[in-house]
């Protein structure tokens, strides 16, 4: 099944951010223990794709999906 969900820019004033930091940055989840229990469960998805590391580094361009929601890295 694919996502269908309108994508939201979220600007990150930079090149480049990891996955557990824009994750609390766009609003998806609120503290570091959810994002770690989220990531590990593999309900986040980086372009597509479930990524369980926080620490992944994201760059412009790249989709993050959650619950639902799909968010751009946006410059």
């Amino acid at each position: 099944m694919t996502n269908r969900a309108p994508i939201e820019d979220v600007p990150i004033g930079g090149d480049g951010i990891r996955l557990g930091q824009f994750l609390k940055f766009a609003g998806l989840l609120d503290s570091g223990g959810d994002v770690k229990e989220a990531v590990a469960d593999g309900s986040v998805t980086v372009n597509g794709e479930v990524d369980r590391r926080r620490g992944r580094q994201l760059v412009v361009g790249d989709v993050v999906g959650f619950e639902g929601r799909r968010v751009r890295v946006s410059p």
